[in-house]
């Protein structure tokens, strides 16, 4: 079964420093229909100005992944990491028993297009961690590549739960597939661009709820960039 949760259903503030829509219950949006997804708790797709950013802040008890689209934003936290994530990189930081950090947009004249994406951990209490990888476009070109998973196989960033992403930027006259095994649960997240998937258009910033479908087939008729969620 496959559930569209289409861009303009999804939450939306704009606060004119940061354009935001939110995929699930986040913050000042309330919808008690969409809080989650199996452990998929957030995906925020946030525009933030130039010379903008999240102030300080904190977090616990949350897988939380950075995917950037365009522009560059610059991260500091209170485990004495820094460093700026561009389009490519990957960033997990595992919140545990808690962390404060901050976002910012370097750049004087460029808004920085993200997408966070926070997942339920395994377990409440873990030691804070932060790691950051960059995947080039290669390695993502018409393929479903491997970014994040539970055990940090084939490079992708290490995550506290049984949930594995991956990212593809997928050309026109592209078909993709993809096997759920068993008991498995799929959500398509479509960052750029416009696909079929399993018989079903999506367009930019729509959302697809997989479950009860083994197989999955992605048709691209123009590129498109995709994230998807394979979970428990």
């Amino acid at each position: 079964m496959l559930t569209i949760r289409r861009s303009d259903d999804r939450g939306h503030l704009n606060h004119g420093w940061l354009d935001t829509y939110h995929t699930f219950s986040f913050d000042q949006y309330y919808d008690p229909a969409h809080m989650h997804f199996r452990s998929l708790r957030v995906i925020n797709e946030d525009r933030v100005g130039p010379g903008k950013g999240f102030p300080t802040h904190s977090h616990r008890d949350m897988e939380i992944i950075t995917y950037i689209l365009a522009g560059a934003l610059e991260h500091r936290d209170s485990m004495g990491n820094g460093s700026v994530i561009r389009p490519g990189d990957v960033q997990r930081m595992s919140a545990g028993t808690g962390v404060a950090h901050s976002e910012f947009n370097p750049s004087p004249s460029e808004s920085v297009h993200l997408l966070q994406i926070w997942i339920m951990p395994r377990a409440r209490n873990l030691s804070p961690s932060y790691e950051q990888k960059a995947f080039s476009e290669g390695e993502r070109r018409n393929r479903l590549r491997l970014v994040a998973s539970e055990d940090g196989r084939d490079g992708s960033v290490t995550i506290q739960q049984d949930a594995r992403l991956y990212a593809g930027i997928l050309d026109g006259d592209t078909t993709i597939e993809h096997v759920l095994a068993g008991g498995r649960y799929g959500w398509l997240q479509l960052a750029r661009g416009n696909v079929e998937l399993n018989g079903h258009n999506m367009t930019q910033g729509d959302g697809a709820a997989i479950s009860d479908e083994r197989s999955l087939k992605i048709v691209v008729s123009a590129e498109a960039e995709v994230l998807l969620f394979d979970l428990a």
